[in-house]
């Protein structure tokens, strides 16, 4: 028996992000995707590096870390399978705002920033489809980020 080989816009269609997605736009979205691994301690990504990718997570964790001058990074959340990992793609300059290091053996798929915002420039519908699924995002990892500051920064 031979197993079917699926297409990216159906691997994309899987995952929880892209699950109830317009298949229009998942086809648009798998034309910019690719499969990736990352052994454990291997970066994904890091701070203020150009944000030209972000990462639909398969398997495996991840910790978005924040450097701390003279002290150890202050992991700010860990994301694991079903996680989207990178906002920063969508707001100029499109910078990298943490480090991302894989702490377990991880398989992704890494989107092209670029091929996406072009699509997303031609084609307003799309999007707009994305700001609404990576607006709960941005404010999620911003009240993560307000809680691991009120963390370091409120003991006395």
């Amino acid at each position: 028996m031979i197993a079917a080989v699926k297409t990216m816009d159906q691997i994309l269609g899987q995952h929880r992000f892209f699950a109830d997605f317009p298949s229009d736009f998942a086809k648009l979205i798998g034309g910019c995707a690719r499969n990736i691994h990352f052994k454990p301690g291997e970066y994904m990504a890091r701070e203020e590096d150009p944000a030209d990718t972000f990462f639909i997570l398969s398997k495996g964790k991840v910790a978005l870390e924040v450097a701390v001058p003279g002290k150890s990074p202050v992991v700010i959340a860990t994301l694991g399978a079903q996680d989207v990992v990178g906002v920063s793609w969508l707001v100029a300059p499109y910078c990298w705002l943490f480090d991302a290091r894989a702490i377990e053996d991880l398989r992704a798929i890494s989107i092209d920033a670029k091929c996406l915002r072009e699509k997303c420039e031609a084609d307003h519908d799309l999007g707009y489809e994305m700001m609404k699924r990576f607006l709960p995002l941005l404010t999620q990892r911003l009240h993560a980020t307000r809680m691991q500051v009120l963390d370091v920064y409120g003991k006395s």
